[in-house]
């Protein structure tokens, strides 16, 4: 081979090589992991769903480990012990570890549900208006005392001149999984049920959906995404990648319709029947129970307490500014589209 053909090669091997570095593999940008712990696993949670179904947590560089940690008490103290990074749980719990003397208190940062998630049902359908004074002398099964929805139940019975205590035969030993079933099987007149417990009573013609405490009790930080301050400290570009997740999860859910939200979410609830799905998105959907944004309002912060109060379950006033952060939910909504 000549010289002059002996550097025409090497120009193509070095131009070979040039173009395999440029185009080659691009380095893998580093996953972090966040576990969630969620209180229950609900259809009323659907943005959760979705933002793990659509890849919303993935296109953060998120890899999300979710488990369901069944119960505030529970969640919350997987949260504190270091089981988990986050919790979806009411509010109502991180006033709690406040009130308890917490070094490290649990601080609400982006919200999920803005409504009680719960529904009156009866045994028999209601013709007009419910009149709630209907109530009064009747068995009621309620939620467990101390609870977000048993706090929203009386809060709404109250505000009807309904003292549960005096004007009903509360039943509230029952376990909370167990609720339905009570009712189904002929305990109580009426009965303060979740989703989607409410509707297959209703499908299965044993009682009747016939007031929302969601609507009645107004809107307040339901379910919330939260962390021990101690973790949001260290972790602050995690907690918005988070965020921006969850509001990308929120703002499809706004425009998306009741079909495609029930197919996005349907793999989370294989033992559902799809109608009943259906059925539960566009109640939750037509009543504003799913946020629009992560940004916890201070007024409906208030409403919350004023709920938790009129329950007796509130030693003392919680400051706003201490338990709430929406630096990345206010962020999230103005760049996330």
């Amino acid at each position: 081979m000549s010289k002059k053909r002996w550097y025409a090669a090497l120009a193509i091997l070095l131009a070979a090589a040039l173009t395999v570095t440029a185009c080659g593999p691009k380095k893998t940008e580093e996953v972090t992991k966040v576990r969630i712990g969620e209180v229950t696993r609900s259809i009323f949670y659907a943005p959760e769903y979705v933002a793990i179904a659509k890849g919303f947590f993935k296109e953060q560089g998120l890899e999300v480990d979710l488990t369901t940690t069944s119960g505030g008490d529970k969640t919350m103290t997987t949260l504190l012990s270091g089981g988990i990074d986050v919790a979806l749980v009411g509010s109502e719990t991180s006033i709690y570890v406040q009130q308890q003397g917490s070094g490290d208190p649990v601080i609400n940062f982006a919200q999920l549900t803005q409504t009680d998630g719960t529904f009156l049902v009866a045994r028999k359908p209601q013709t007009g208006t419910f009149d709630w004074n209907t109530l009064k002398g009747k068995t009621f099964l309620g939620q467990r005392k101390g609870g977000m929805p048993q706090m929203a139940g009386e809060f709404t019975l109250k505000k009807h001149g309904i003292n549960p205590q005096k004007d009903l035969n509360l039943i509230q030993n029952v376990d909370f999984a167990n609720i339905p079933t009570a009712f189904a099987s002929g305990t109580g007149e009426y009965v303060q049920l979740f989703e989607p417990q409410a509707t297959v009573i209703e499908k299965e013609g044993k009682g009747y959906v016939i007031a929302s405490f969601g609507v009645e009790s107004g809107r307040l930080p339901y379910t919330v995404f939260m962390a021990k301050k101690s973790f949001i400290d260290k972790n602050t570009n995690t907690i918005q990648k988070f965020t921006n997740a969850v509001q990308k999860a929120q703002n499809w859910v706004q425009t998306a319709s009741v079909d495609e939200i029930t197919d996005t979410i349907a793999s989370f609830f294989q033992d559902t029947d799809k109608q009943i799905i259906q059925g539960v998105v566009k109640r939750y959907k037509d009543q504003g129970s799913f946020a629009t944004d992560g940004i916890i309002d201070e007024q409906e912060w208030n409403n919350l307490q004023d709920v938790m109060e009129a329950a007796g379950e509130l030693k003392q006033r919680a400051d706003y500014k201490a338990l709430v952060n929406n630096q990345f939910a206010e962020k999230a909504k103005q760049s996330v589209k």
